[in-house]
Order: structure tokens, then sequence, then C-alpha cells
């Protein structure tokens, strides 16, 4: 949530903490997560004058998680050079095998069911490639995942998202959703797309940076973090990042 000014990040989140060990049934419940460096910062250099920076740490774990993808958005448009030849290829593969491919606007509405529909689909068609050990770890971040999608189409509107869908042959195989973080920067929250049709991920990846770069203004597009997984990892590092952000989780003791 927006802390406010830099000087009441320490105190916002002191507060934070109070209202989740006031509502959740244990204090091991209550954390702040995607905490960037900067935040961090502010968190430790500006707290209570009365305690020691010695205390403080005494009184919260800091921990660091995975780093977030940073992308220019016009690299992701415009796929210069030998770096993104593949992905230019793929592109153009996707569009002579379906020329007649359809992009809508996402309307969580009218799109909701085959949203979901997609998603189940992606999750059946993931697993069969995973080995067994990752593919235990994926499924228990899938319940999470599905719950999300559901509230993200439900305050689709009142979040201020922006979306993208793809049909073929009538058919909705892809869908992508993001939002602006701040002036210069666009996440994008979600994509999924059918694995048997080829290109349609960088397709709709490319589409939907364009349309990020034209609703919002930014140039640089935030795509997360890998969630540990080597394929991932390899896909999102194959579109050259701009810069790798580390995040923190900070817990109370």
């Amino acid at each position: 949530p927006p802390l406010g000014k830099k000087k009441h990040i320490a105190q916002a989140i002191v507060k934070c903490f109070e209202i989740m060990n006031a509502n959740n049934s244990s204090p091991y419940y209550s954390r702040i997560d995607y905490v960037q460096g900067s935040m961090l910062e502010e968190f430790l250099q500006n707290s209570d004058k009365a305690e020691s920076m010695f205390e403080m740490l005494e009184s919260y774990v800091i921990e660091k998680k995975l780093v977030d993808y940073i992308y220019e958005v016009n690299a992701l448009i415009e796929l210069r050079g030998n770096s993104y030849h593949t992905k230019r290829t793929e592109i153009n593969k996707f569009i002579k095998s379906y020329p007649d491919y359809v992009i809508e606007r996402l309307d969580s509405v009218r799109h909701k069911e085959e949203i979901v529909n997609l998603f189940n689909k992606w999750v059946s068609d993931r697993i069969k490639y995973m080995p067994k050990e990752e593919a235990e770890v994926f499924l228990e971040g899938i319940h999470q995942e599905r719950h999300a999608i559901k509230h993200m189409l439900k305050y689709y509107d009142l979040l201020s998202l922006i979306g993208l869908v793809i049909y073929i042959n009538g058919e909705l195989k892809g869908f992508t959703v993001g939002e602006r973080i701040n002036k210069n920067t666009a996440t994008v929250i979600i994509e999924k797309t059918d694995f048997e049709i080829l290109g349609c991920a960088q397709f709709i990846f490319r589409e939907f940076s364009k349309m990020l770069k034209e609703h919002y203004g930014v140039a640089y597009v935030n795509v997360g973090d890998d969630m540990g997984f080597e394929n991932l990892r390899k896909v999102k590092m194959s579109y050259r990042p701009f810069k790798l952000v580390p995040k923190y989780t900070i817990y109370q003791k």
C-alpha cells in the first residue's frame, strides 16, 4: 500500500504491524512483502530516534527475496538486434500461422469465464512438463493465484487495471493484466497463454508493452520475479533486463 512521504515510512510500517497483529490470529502471520531497498533504508534510518539501529534490528527480521526483472519498454516493443532475433522469429511465425487473430481490451465481465478456463488449462499443461518436486511447489501457489485472479477480475475497474486478451478462431488463447506503479514504471501483474499456440506469449507481451507505453507513458516495465523456477528465470533473462531489483520481506519478532 502507499506509505506516504519518506519521512513517514517508518511510522507507517510500525502502524501496519499494529493493525495486522490486532487482526491476525497470531503475529506469526504479520509481514510486509515486496519491500524495496530504498524503502527499507528509510525504515531503518527514520525509525524512532529513541531506538538505536541495533534495537530496531532486534525487533524485526528482514529477509531478502527474489529480484524483480525491469526492462526498458522501448526495447520490448522494438526487439532490435541479435539478442532479440529469436523473439522476432517467434512473433513472425505466430502472425503467419494465425493471421486472423483478434486482440481486444480486457473486459473483466465479458471475458471472465474464458480467462478462468484458460488459466485452468494453463495449469494442466504446465504440470505435464515439470519435474515432480517442482510441480509440488508449483501447485502450492496455484490456489492462491486462482483466488487472486478472481479478485483481480472482481475489482478490476476499482483497481484501475489495464489488460489485453487475444482470440484465435473465436477462442481466448491469451490474456495479460498490468498497472502503473510509479511515474516511470508499469508492471505486468499476470500473463497467461495457451502453450499449444507457439509465439502467442511473445506476441502478447510485445503488444501489451505497446499498450502500457501508450496508456501510461512509462519508460520501464517490471515483470516481477521468477518464483525460483529455472525455466522462468531463463525466459525473463532472455529479454535482456535493464536491471534486477531486489525485494525484501519484513517480519516482526
